[in-house]
């Protein structure tokens, strides 16, 4: 009998959506070689997320992949508004009569203001479908080894090691995989998950929806009044209808009867089709169903996020209704958190104790953006369905579940105390929060302190700071890791025109501020330092454990 093949990797990926292809990247991109399976053949051919916000587009940006993905949410980013009608035919697509609840135009403005000062990304609103196939295609150009119908049917893991059965559903041939970590990015029901016996915590659930993508020419109706969401009100046929690109692809969002045992067999494509058809009341429209999906609107947050050497992310340890477009973002941000930990790890860089700061760091963000969405669901898409009218949230709510959180581990030294929450949005620098944007010019060229960030630790340097550079020489030596240096100011490294450091970052010209490879603000100091080699060697060994 033929022994299986075995392969050594550093990382197993399960699940090749947009959380596990994200890892991906992220890995690659710390020098990390991965093996990553997805069981079904392709990328997602339903267009599930609908848009990532600015910090996700920031992450993508890092990866050189911001251009392509604007490219292909341009037809998505004509359609506004959320309205109400009996039938689509029936919709008067005036902005004045939208669905949602208004939010001030002053509050608006400055919301939009305060977005452009803090990041230099915008928020794309292109579909998951078709943002996929861009990761998958850079991710096998940067060298990754991500194996499609192949899929996970056992595991076991010790202090070493993850071992791991996959199969390869188009030649039936066993492989083993022997990884030091596995991903678990399996999605919403993850076999990963359940194999560990994690259970997922249920906050509340919004109902169970039919999600049918479909195909119908609707170009010439919509032209010139091009919409998101149009609430369909008619009786028999009542459901939401999410525009995908407002000329022929659309998706028609309905609730069934899961209590009662109805499941997607039972929305046949006539029966499909008929529903569609009575809910735009447009005469001979040719429908065809592209696809059926049914899931839930829940707010569940994993009690696990890491059980030894396996790690999950994305929909595997959170859901919440789609409302506010924070599912993807949060799975995307997951992946980033936990990439330069493994990174360190792999390379011996790192004790297990910074793995910890995965689950630490993640899971209470999980919570507070899933209870975002949640408060978001009753009172906006969700809330017309059930006919509330309750007000909206904020819009700087969207700020600080997007960005606006702060981090506590181990891996933030000299925590501050004041726990994430919707109060108030600010980001000056504090410890563990993302580093500030500001514009400068660095090597000649407009540049953001964010395109500083993400490869290796950096040290922003105030001018009047001495000896940082030779002690980040220094220490990188010593502990293995990437440390890049930048003095700011008026004529330092990056030239700060604006003032934007002391300002954004509520420093000073000998202040000192430590951000990790995921851009998020770790140590600083305020004060002259006597000995910064000796001082940032102290900094790094309770860093990295």
């Amino acid at each position: 009998m033929m022994s299986k093949k075995i392969t050594n990797v550093p990382v197993l990926i399960v699940g090749g959506g947009l959380a596990g292809l994200s890892a991906a990247l992220f890995l690659s991109r710390h020098s990390v070689p991965y093996v990553l399976i997805e069981r079904h053949q392709k990328t997602n051919i339903h267009p599930r997320a609908r848009g990532l916000n600015f910090r996700t587009m920031e992450l993508y940006r890092e990866l050189g992949l911001d251009k392509a993905i604007e490219e292909i949410g341009a037809q998505l980013a004509k359609g506004k508004g959320w309205y109400t009608a009996h039938t689509l035919r029936e919709a008067e697509f005036d902005p004045e009569k939208m669905d949602i609840p208004k939010i001030l135009p002053e509050s608006v403005k400055s919301y939009f203001a305060t977005l452009k000062e803090i990041s230099p990304a915008s928020s794309v609103r292109a579909t998951q479908n078709l943002v996929e196939p861009i990761l998958l295609e850079a991710a096998r150009e940067r060298g990754g080894d991500l194996r499609f119908h192949t899929e996970l049917t056992a595991f076991e893991q010790n202090e070493d090691h993850v071992r791991a059965t996959v199969l390869n559903r188009t030649t039936g041939v066993e492989e083993t995989i022997v990884a030091d970590y596995m991903i678990a990015a399996d999605g919403a029901k993850s076999p990963v998950r359940q194999m560990l016996n994690i259970k997922m915590t249920e906050m509340n659930s919004h109902g169970h929806i039919m999600n049918i993508y479909f195909e119908a020419d609707l170009e010439h109706f919509v032209k010139g009044r091009e919409f998101s969401a149009c609430n369909i009100t008619r009786t028999g046929a009542a459901g939401v209808l999410l525009a995908i690109n407002n000329r022929d692809r659309w998706c028609y969002h309905v609730s069934y009867d899961f209590k009662g045992g109805e499941t997607a067999a039972h929305f046949s494509e006539e029966r499909c089709r008929e529903v569609i058809q009575k809910a735009i009341d447009l005469p001979d429209l040719q429908v065809k169903i592209l696809s059926v999906l049914p899931w839930e609107a829940a707010e569940k947050v994993a009690e696990q996020f890491q059980q030894d050497r396996v790690f999950l992310i994305g929909d595997a340890v959170h859901l919440m209704p789609p409302t506010g477009g924070y599912g993807a973002n949060t799975g995307v941000q997951d992946a980033h958190n936990l990439a330069w930990k493994l990174a360190a790890a792999v390379h011996k860089a790192a004790s297990p104790e910074l793995l910890k700061t995965y689950e630490a760091e993640r899971r209470p963000v999980a919570q507070m953006t899933v209870s975002e969405a949640g408060r978001v669901a009753d009172t906006g898409v969700f809330s017309a369905m059930k006919k509330q009218t309750e007000k909206r949230t904020s819009p700087f709510d969207d700020l600080i579940v997007s960005v606006g959180y702060h981090y506590e581990s181990k891996a933030i030294l000299k925590q501050d105390t004041a726990p994430s929450s919707l109060d108030h949005f600010e980001l000056k620098g504090r410890l563990g929060t993302r580093a500030p944007h500001i514009w400068g010019e660095y090597q000649g060229r407009e540049c953001s302190t964010l395109d500083l960030l993400g490869l290796g630790f950096v040290l922003f340097v105030g001018e009047k700071a001495e000896g940082w550079e030779d002690a980040a020489k220094y220490v990188s030596g010593q502990f293995g890791v990437k440390i890049n240096t930048y003095s700011v100011g008026q004529n330092g490294d990056f030239i700060d025109k604006d003032h934007g450091w002391q300002n954004a970052y509520q420093a000073k010209e000998k202040s000192i501020v430590l951000v990790r490879p995921d851009g998020f603000v770790c140590w600083r100091c305020e004060e002259h330092i006597e000995q910064p080699t000796l001082t940032l060697k102290e900094v790094f060994a309770q860093l990295l454990g």
